[in-house]
């Protein structure tokens, strides 16, 4: 069976406005955050987020190194992280729960391709990550995906399917490793 793609025809999906914030967005980031270290100056970043329309706790921190694609879309709770690294692709809602960490190179991926149109054409869809979650480093967590309160998705695995509350998940594609119970006597 003979199939052909022809992307001579494809039209991106998002608007001149959107790609012109974006490009703003880009140029302020690189010129006014990223040249500080790690985590210094999150009052000033927290700043330059929200006039770009992101909705972050007065707590919430993002390193210098994290790529926010477009801000709107972001949404941090109290004690919520972005560590260094982090891909925050959020073309759709990306919302993060309090007391949350996403660690370094984590990668957030609110869109995709619909594969089964000879156009491809951009699909997204948000990623939710509740209250007390750790995403470990190198994670991969792909559109759609909601992670329960309390999860942890173990380092470099590739989250497809929602995550359960309070447990661990790993691999590729993540499976589930077991229950996470927080020692109280600690």
């Amino acid at each position: 069976m003979e199939q052909q793609i022809d992307l001579s025809k494809y039209k991106n999906a998002l608007t001149r406005k959107h790609q012109i914030i974006r490009m703003a967005w880009t140029v302020v980031w690189a010129i006014f955050a990223r040249p500080l270290p790690r985590s210094i100056g999150s009052g000033w970043k927290r700043f330059l987020l929200r006039l770009f329309g992101a909705k972050l706790a007065s707590t919430a921190i993002v390193y210098s190194s994290a790529k926010v694609y477009y801000p709107a879309n972001l949404v941090m709770g109290e004690y919520s992280c972005l560590a260094s690294d982090v891909n925050c692709y959020n073309v759709a809602l990306i919302k993060i729960g309090a007391n949350t960490t996403i660690s370094q190179g984590a990668f957030l991926c609110t869109a995709s391709h619909d594969i089964s149109n000879p156009l491809n054409p951009l699909i997204t869809a948000p990623v939710i990550i509740a209250d007390q979650a750790w995403v470990a480093a190198d994670a991969f967590i792909g559109m759609g995906v909601k992670v329960g309160q309390g999860a942890v998705i173990g380092a470099r695995a590739c989250v497809f399917k929602d995550v359960e509350p309070w447990t661990i998940v790993g691999g590729n594609p993540a499976k589930f490793i077991k229950n996470r119970i927080i020692n109280k006597s600690l």
